[in-house]
């Protein structure tokens, strides 16, 4: 059985995971954290979530005792404070936080050369397929292609373009023998469109789950691949999936690519 803990657990996210492990015979949550000031604190992890009771209360503690992996979809720092306490006790995590900064990144890669650590920015498995399906559509269709990712989330998404939109442009970039950075649009742009740039185009609006596409447009014809989440249960059910994959890995630094074994 592993034993799970859950960050974030009163928010959309940690709701949708508490209840997708609760579903899993081989998973177990034994640990909801929350910051400070919520409300949820003292509250049965499992009666937030709609699902079981499970004698767990929401703790703005992370005991390192109480868990094999933690399942962390809040934000960057405290996903990175966090981060540190597994490092320190020998703890495995799966963070689906996204926008950290290139520092951010890097402690999360460091992290890596000392426990198993899946880091995604997306952790459903059509969005993993998808990453794939571009991979062999930008190197067939090339760089005379234009593309744009076009990205919808709800209104109260704080990061743009979302960590799915960027990690859909590194496989097309990296598919070209490019960096992103080369190739990415400015998000406020005008005049003529270089050949082989990448563009973003956000939408922020009531309570879109997420939904991403990517536009290769060449003369005379268009590809479009396209992935719409219906509900956060697709992400949730990857990160427990996540979760039990890296139980019993080295440490590394890990993704749903790995997870799914689609490298």
């Amino acid at each position: 059985m592993v034993r799970l803990a859950i960050a974030g657990a009163a928010g959309r996210m940690g709701r949708a995971l508490v209840e997708a492990a609760t579903r899993a015979d081989d998973m177990s949550v034994t640990a909801a954290l929350e910051r400070s000031e919520s409300p949820a604190l003292g509250r049965d992890a499992g009666e937030l979530a709609g699902a079981v009771r499970l004698g767990v209360l929401v703790s703005d503690r992370l005991d390192p005792a109480a868990f094999d992996v933690l399942i962390d979809f809040t934000r960057p720092e405290p996903t990175l404070g966090h981060l540190d306490v597994c490092v320190r006790h020998a703890r495995r995590i799966v963070i689906g936080t996204t926008g950290f900064d290139e520092a951010g990144r890097a402690r999360i890669a460091e992290a890596g050369r000392t426990i198993p650590v899946v880091f995604a920015p997306n952790m459903s498995v059509g969005v993993n397929l998808c990453f794939k399906l571009l991979e062999i559509a930008a190197r067939t269709l090339g760089e005379g292609t234009d593309v744009e990712i076009v990205e919808a989330h709800h209104r109260h998404k704080v990061d743009a373009p979302s960590g799915t939109a960027l990690r859909m442009g590194e496989v097309i970039a990296q598919a070209r023998g490019r960096s992103l950075q080369e190739l990415m649009l400015p998000p406020a742009r005008a005049g003529a469109r270089p050949d082989g740039a990448i563009g973003f185009a956000v939408v922020r609006a009531g309570e879109i789950v997420g939904e991403h596409t990517a536009l290769f447009v060449g003369r005379g014809e268009r590809v479009e691949i396209t992935h719409r989440a219906e509900s956060r249960a697709t992400f949730a059910e990857g990160a427990v999936r996540a979760a039990r994959w890296i139980a019993t890995r080295d440490p590394g630094l890990y993704d749903m690519q790995d997870v799914l074994g689609l490298r």
